[in-house]
């Protein structure tokens, strides 16, 4: 094997991948900036940001694996040099991430009374509930900005996603600091001062991205306004088949996670407060990978419009090597900051302790999580979604929550046990996604001789 055919495509995929890490760390990083500041109240406030924000996990999984559909599809038209089909899928993408957004806030606020009958402190669900009242309504712009994220994604253009999303950072960060604590002639409203700059770091981020692309004369083919009689069902059809399968293995993912936090919400505010540390933190490195994944389907989908696929499968090799590299550094820096990284957010002993033990098992996975996200980035810009789904479906929900709850509740292993099962789900995740890309990859290289 000659390495030097995977490591020399490393930097064109940190080219394409680093605006995209930037982008979806900044989504981690406003809540980073809310726990963080929340966490200085205590730890059943950060506890209700944990609680409040499971709820908005599940619905962000489904809008944000829908949007990613508009990816491969404008990557492909990308590499055919058609233009007049890359605008149909971006503008009725848009049309879809518009009602998606509503139908996720109309959700969301629906779902808010189920908090009193999970067996949560009720300390906690009396803070969680009117924080999630505003940010709910934040989902409406955030599916919005996907549309146009994932448009310039598609054709190669990642820094404009990342652009507005620090410009959305600044804002929630400053509205924060202001709305939380009550600074100068700003109201002290605390979890609710957290969720308000969250809702307008959203709009901001929405506003930013339409305005530099409106500048762009790149894009402006694009801009035509759609008339009524171009729009076509197929092409919705054609979003909903790819977009719908992709959002149900994000939901599948997300889903276990945020199963953790309620299942670490039954053993106290102390376990809950901990899981959200640990879960926070993991994030933040899961979102690098997730860059790999997009560049992944980006570059993917470009071969498949070029039909050359023994390049196709090269290149996925090169990311799933690199995704490797950086996972396994972030492991090491989990092992060796534990003690360290929790008290970023808490002075409470207790929790800074059990979110250290977490960490242990976090780095462990670290590995399976950057190489199971990456794959099933490939995997998408092959188009090919349906087993995927099944796949994802089996490792998290008859392997790892089932392992999560038997040895967090039954073995009596608490929060540790827990996040064995989700390291479980992941790796069974990552080997099952590996050999269906493996085994596509090789058919389709076979068929096109």
């Amino acid at each position: 094997m000659n390495l030097s055919q995977y490591t020399s495509e490393f930097k064109y995929n940190l080219k394409l991948a680093f605006p995209v890490m930037i982008g979806h760390l900044g989504h981690i990083v406003v809540g980073l900036a809310d726990n963080i500041m929340v966490g200085r109240l205590g730890a059943a406030p950060l506890a209700a940001v944990s609680l409040g924000n499971s709820f908005v996990f599940i619905a962000f999984s489904l809008g944000i694996g829908f949007s990613l559909a508009i990816t491969p599809l404008i990557a492909e038209a990308d590499g055919e040099g058609d233009l007049e089909k890359g605008r149909n899928i971006f503008q009725h993408g848009l049309i879809l991430c518009t009602a998606l957004g509503v139908a996720m806030f109309l959700i969301l606020v629906l779902a808010m009374p189920i908090m009193k009958y999970m067996n949560q402190p009720p300390e906690v669900v009396a803070l969680a509930i009117p924080y999630l009242e505003i940010v709910a309504f934040s989902m409406i712009p955030l599916m919005i900005f996907q549309a146009f994220k994932q448009f310039t994604d598609g054709l190669s253009q990642t820094k404009y996603g990342m652009y507005a999303t620090v410009i959305a950072n600044v804002v929630n960060v400053v509205l924060n600091f202001l709305l939380i604590y009550g600074i100068w002639i700003f109201p002290r409203l605390e979890l609710e001062g957290a969720a308000i700059g969250t809702l307008f770091s959203r709009f901001a981020m929405l506003i930013f991205i339409i305005w530099i692309l409106r500048k762009k004369e790149k894009f402006k083919a694009f801009f035509v306004k759609l008339k009524w009689q171009e729009i076509q069902k197929k092409i919705f059809t054609k979003i909903i088949n790819l977009g719908f399968p992709t959002a149900m293995q994000m939901l599948f993912e997300v889903g276990v996670f945020t199963a953790a936090i309620w299942l670490a919400g039954t053993l106290g505010t102390i376990d809950q407060a901990a899981n959200q540390i640990a879960l926070n933190l993991s994030s933040m490195t899961f979102m690098i990978a997730v860059g790999l994944g997009v560049t992944a389907t980006i570059r993917v989908g470009n071969q498949k419009g070029l039909q050359n696929f023994t390049d196709l499968r090269r290149i996925s090799f090169s990311i799933f090597l690199q995704v490797f590299i950086i996972e396994f550094f972030f492991a090491i820096g989990f092992f060796v900051l534990k003690n360290w990284l929790p008290t970023i957010y808490i002075e409470h002993e207790l929790v800074i302790s059990t979110a250290a033990s977490l960490l242990l098992i976090a780095g462990i996975f670290q590995l399976s999580d950057g190489f199971q996200v990456v794959v099933l980035g490939a995997l998408r810009g092959m188009q090919d979604v349906k087993i995927p789904t099944f796949l994802t479906f089996i490792a998290y929900w008859v392997v790892g929550f089932p392992l999560s709850y038997y040895l967090g509740k039954m073995a009596g292993l608490g929060s540790q046990g827990i996040w064995i099962g989700l390291l479980g789900g992941l790796t069974t995740s990552a080997i099952l996604l590996f050999l269906r890309f493996n085994h596509l990859s090789n058919k389709l290289i076979q068929e096109n001789k």
